[in-house]
């Protein structure tokens, strides 16, 4: 075969990739994340939990999902995706199916703990890492915008979806479904789709240990700037509805405004994506990132009229989902794809962390203080961590961070 037929093979191949971690990412998150949401009301009214314990099990799921980024991100450097995310797949859907059998809160807790397992075997994270290892540099951002860009539609599918099912057959049944929908679609095009083993025109070599990252200060200012975004965009999604109905908005337009964070997310990241052809990423992120502090801090003086609350939203939704696309080509415009799933999950871990525990920490701030000054926190944190982008822009990574280990 000529060397013109091999490489349309590898490019036919990453297409083929690429379409199918878009359809199990949006499968993903859609049943492991979304669906928690509109299941909520029926299975605490049935287990008869309060909505806070039962809430709980999510937020159990989502930091055990961050401990376990950086052994997933290092299995992932060393062998591939395929036995990893088909694994995860699996645990995925035996998991979804114990949770509708669910029949206490301590049960409860132990399903979340897998579903935890298993998201971070099978969402963005390892899709990126996997896409990293075998696209062609020049195709890798493109590739990943892809994903986000069709797995940002899991809510807007799977939360109606997951409603009406419960709605017609019961939470427990409507679980049922979903377990078979993850076994159906993601299992076989994880196993079909997704290589043994990096390889291709981006593979790379796994690396032999993270420190070499952690010598670089450009690192510590990038994960400072990722754990206080995500910190901060887990509060305005918990608590803005809230706080638009204690600026006077009734709760179903409050509801339809915060809709626009999800609407634009998508969005966001195309844009971020397209500017990179000018800028650099961390430079794009971080003019998002400030933007959207100044419209939360606007929030609180024009949020009570319709329009100045839209637009305070429009701004900063622009900025909902960008970390997903700006993560990994700042990691790879930084520091290559050699370990790619390793640094990945060594910012992942903390950002997942403190996107987990923020709204808890703003709902204490907003009952001792008022919602206001939780306003004006947020947007601190996002001029702090666009600071900070600016900042790993101007000191230069040593070469030792840069250049592959060897084995």
């Amino acid at each position: 075969m000529d060397s013109a037929a091999v490489t349309r093979l590898t490019r036919d191949r990453v297409r083929f990739l690429v379409a199918a971690l878009a359809i199990t990412t949006t499968v993903g998150y859609g049943v492991l994340t979304y669906a928690f949401s509109a299941l909520l009301g029926p299975m605490s009214a049935e287990l008869s939990i309060s909505t806070s314990t039962a809430v709980g099990a999510s937020t159990v799921a989502v930091l055990v999902s961050a401990l376990m980024s950086i052994p997933v991100g290092r299995r992932l450097d060393a062998g591939g995706g395929r036995g990893l995310m088909s694994g995860g797949s699996v645990l995925a859907a035996f998991a979804v199916l114990g949770w509708s059998q669910v029949q206490n809160v301590v049960q409860l807790y132990a399903v979340f703990v897998l579903l935890g397992i298993a998201s971070a075997m099978v969402l963005y994270p390892p899709a990126f890492a996997v896409v990293v290892a075998v696209a062609a540099p020049a195709a890798r951002n493109t590739s990943i915008l892809t994903i986000t860009m069709v797995g940002g539609l899991a809510s807007s599918i799977f939360i109606p979806l997951t409603g009406y099912l419960a709605h017609t057959l019961g939470w427990r049944t409507a679980l049922v479904v979903l377990a078979g929908t993850v076994a159906v679609i993601t299992v076989p095009l994880h196993l079909f789709a997704v290589p043994r083993r990096p390889r291709g025109p981006g593979g790379s070599r796994p690396a032999k240990s993270p420190a070499r990252v952690l010598r670089d200060a450009g690192f510590w200012l990038l994960a400072g700037e990722f754990v206080v975004h995500s910190g901060g965009l887990a509060v305005i999604s918990v608590h803005l509805v809230l706080y638009l109905v204690s600026l006077g908005h009734p709760p179903a337009r409050a509801a339809s405004l915060a809709g626009l964070l999800g609407l634009l997310s998508v969005t966001g990241r195309l844009v971020a994506s397209v500017s990179a052809r000018w800028l650099p990423m961390a430079t794009i992120t971080a003019l998002i990132v400030f933007c959207q502090g100044v419209a939360v801090a606007l929030l609180p003086a024009v949020g009570r009229h319709v329009g100045g609350a839209i637009g305070c939203l429009v701004l900063f939704g622009l900025g909902f989902g960008v970390s997903s696309v700006a993560l990994p080509a700042i990691l790879l415009d930084r520091y290559g794809a050699t370990g790619f799933g390793t640094i990945a999950g060594m910012i992942g871990t903390p950002a997942t962390i403190a996107k987990a525990v923020g709204p808890l920490g703003g709902a204490g701030l907003a009952e001792a203080f008022g919602y206001r000054p939780l306003m004006f926190t947020v947007a601190a944190g996002c001029v702090a961590a666009a600071l900070a982008l600016v900042l790993s822009r101007r000191v230069r990574a040593p070469a030792s961070a840069t250049e592959p280990l060897t084995m």
